[in-house]
């Protein structure tokens, strides 16, 4: 006789799942002990929450889902925003959680909550197992949905009693097997030349989309034979490497900023895996560029993003049938690149300012210093994400991991334990406010217990300073956005890393160096001067272009 849990842990492990990230309950106690005797590690994590952004990001650097676990009611609900992630982000990933028993109902209604139901609008799929029997065939399926695009969260409740269920005779686990994304159609391909071979000012654009672990080596080579400048949506970058000399910026502002030089300019753009989830890098309107969409799925249609012809397919394969039609005939490709010098001069402004405390443009410039072009940077969200976004040169992909879909707080600290997990051999940093670090940064203890190879760039200014510098520049007064923090240094240790204080702005580097090369779980304390927000993002733009724009 074969348990329904452990049909559950065979069924995973035949998808390849090697972690589980989450908290268990009562609810999961067969499950857990299922694992106890798989090839599956049970990763422990102090909250919910976390749990899901550390398999929402395997998922995103892996292309294959993560998995967490929680129980019923309380610890599910705490998933939420993992879910909410993951959609937005299109970010592989499975959840399970347990349920009380449904074959009787002993605890009346006790802690139950209708997670199903909950977790509809958030995900891809979501379905409460309700036979033993049908454990093989769920799993499959689940894997498929959150991984096709658009990938996604999918969602599984396994309540306690059928968890429990002995099974007779199982059903045989069904091996996994490739599916192919088809090319575009020849008639998409066709019309797309004919609109590059007709532009005077091409431009591309790599979004959200263009980063999928499938699609970088067709995008790199499409760019190389085309010689068409492009810049990158925030959640774009790295997508082609360094040394085409042709990366005219990222839209770290939906317009306005000096990269909209190249795009207003533009009569053609090739929007190159553009999801409009992300906020917008561009806004189209009336009088605007001709837009191409490319992508895995059609576009969505919105007041700013309306794109006058669509290539939908594998992108990568693709974009290279697409090069193979304009390769050598695009003689006006390089229209746009006399302006790309002096847009990355602009953004490149100030940045080894001695200033203390540090300013945006100095973090991000020393940050790059000690980073090398495969360490992996996590961001967290807040004012600086618009500074890494703009300022931050990648040359691979996935290599600044940003939120630019649903943008929480939060998720910082777990996407970078991911990362080192994933990549032990790489420098990875995790970048975080003291408002979005505070939120989970429980998980120190977490990080510490694995033994990763993690340093987190805490910057302090005591405050929620972007919604501080939406306030003030939308002219309210200063209130309700500041708070006091522990010593960072101190808390640090209290969970067994080492603790950093930055007290000069020549330390930085040197402290960061010292930290990688010692290894181990490290906090860098930095304060921040964001009074650099108002100056550039608001009144130099606004003395560069009529109004300003955020």
């Amino acid at each position: 006789m074969t348990k329904a849990s452990d049909l559950l842990v065979a069924a995973l492990e035949n998808e390849g799942v090697d972690r589980i990230f989450g908290v268990p309950g009562e609810e999961n106690l067969d499950v857990v002990e299922s694992l106890r005797r798989s090839r599956i590690e049970l990763v422990l994590t102090r909250h919910e929450q976390p749990a899901a952004f550390m398999a929402a990001t395997h998922g995103r650097l892996t292309g294959r889902p993560g998995v967490c676990l929680s129980t019923l009611g309380p610890g599910a609900l705490n998933l939420v925003t993992g879910a909410a992630y993951a959609h937005l982000g299109a970010m592989p990933m499975v959840m399970l959680t347990g349920q009380k028993g449904i074959l009787s109902s002993r605890q009346a209604r006790f802690q139950i909550v209708d997670i199903v139901s909950t977790m509809r609008p958030l995900t891809k799929l979501t379905r409460q197992i309700v036979a033993a029997a049908t454990i093989p065939t769920l799993v499959r399926d689940a894997f498929r949905v959150a991984q096709e695009e658009r990938p996604g969260p999918v969602h599984l409740e396994l309540p306690e009693d059928i968890a429990a269920e002995e099974v007779a005779d199982p059903q045989p686990l069904i091996p996994p097997h490739p599916v192919e994304i088809p090319v575009a159609h020849r008639a998409a391909l066709d019309r797309a030349a004919e609109m590059i071979l007709r532009a005077e000012r091409p431009l591309v654009m790599l979004g959200a989309a263009a980063s999928r672990p499938r699609a970088t080596a067709g995008l790199a080579g499409f760019v190389r034979r085309t010689r068409i400048p492009f810049f990158t949506t925030q959640m774009g970058k790295g997508t082609v490497p360094g040394g085409t000399h042709l990366y005219m910026g990222t839209a770290a502002l939906s317009e306005r900023d000096y990269v909209h030089e190249a795009i207003e300019r533009a009569d053609l753009i090739l929007a190159i895996g553009h999801d409009t989830i992300e906020k917008p890098p561009f806004l189209m309107g009336p009088g605007g560029p001709q837009v191409i969409h490319v992508s895995y799925t059609p576009a969505h249609v919105e007041q700013v993003y309306f794109p006058h012809a669509e290539v939908i397919g594998d992108v990568g394969p693709s974009l290279e049938l697409l090069a193979d039609r304009i390769e050598g005939r695009l003689h006006r490709a390089g229209a746009l690149l006399p302006l790309r010098e002096g847009i990355l001069a602009r953004i490149a402004d100030r940045a080894t300012e001695d200033r203390f405390p540090v300013t945006p443009q100095r973090l991000v410039h020393d940050v790059r210093q000690v980073i090398p072009e495969d360490g992996i940077v996590a961001l967290d969200n807040g004012m600086y994400k618009i500074w890494f976004a703009r300022n931050y040169r990648t040359t691979v992909a996935n290599t600044l991991l940003l939120d630019n879909a649903l943008a929480t707080m939060g998720a910082g600290l777990p996407s970078a334990m991911m990362a080192a997990m994933l990549h032990p051999d790489r420098r990875v940093l995790a970048v975080c406010g003291d408002g979005g670090f505070m939120m989970n940064s429980q998980e120190m203890e977490t990080a510490v217990r694995l033994g990763l190879n993690l340093v987190v760039l805490l910057l302090v200014d005591n405050a929620y300073g972007m919604i501080r510098w939406k306030q003030s520049v939308d002219h309210f007064p200063d209130y309700g956005m500041t708070f006091g923090n522990p010593d960072f240094v101190r808390y640090a240790e209290a969970y067994g890393a080492t603790g950093h204080r930055i007290e000069a702005v020549d330390a930085l580097i040197p402290t960061l160096e010292a930290a990688f090369r010692a290894g181990g779980v490290h906090l860098v304390a930095v304060p921040v001067d964001y009074a650099e927000n108002k100056r550039v993002l608001v009144d130099e733009l606004a003395a560069h272009l009529p109004v300003a724009g955020t």
